[in-house]
């Protein structure tokens, strides 16, 4: 029964919301991230689960992790440090990325808290990356959403 009362309110809020705005925020959302991922792959150890630009979703991102670096222990850094949970690798991936979600009940302040930890995270860690993830979403979101 609570899924049912669950399910209305999440269709409520898309409706008062719009299904046409609720596409454009994944959209933004997701390439924000992509803009951050893409500053941090610079450091030759994070890149992109799925190569093609335009076949990369706008509901969550994958990043892989390499060069011996473990995505579990950065997992576990934002989670009991930052208080952040960031999704796992699945299936071929297990152990290999952590994933970012931007879809869903996310807004703008929720996936820049989230890129903040990561880049807290890949610091204390000292995981090799470029710098200005952050900004580069910042940016990103600055340009595309209008005052």
């Amino acid at each position: 029964m609570h899924l049912l009362f669950a399910l209305r309110q999440a269709i409520d809020m898309i409706q008062e919301e719009g299904l046409e705005n609720v596409f454009r925020r994944h959209r933004l959302l997701g390439e924000a991230a992509r803009r951050a991922v893409t500053a941090w792959a610079e450091g030759q150890v994070l890149s992109f689960n799925i190569v093609e630009a335009n076949e990369r979703s706008d509901t969550v991102t994958t990043v892989l992790m390499g060069n011996g670096h473990d995505p579990v222990a950065l997992q576990r850094y934002c989670k009991e440090k930052c208080g952040v949970v960031l999704g796992t690798g699945i299936g071929d991936l297990q152990g290999q990325a952590f994933r970012i979600a931007h879809m869903g009940h996310v807004n703008a302040p929720m996936l820049l808290g989230t890129l903040g930890v990561i880049e807290v995270g890949l610091n204390a860690l000292k995981i090799p990356h470029g710098k200005g993830g952050v900004e580069a979403a910042i940016e990103y979101l600055g340009e595309a959403v209008e005052a």
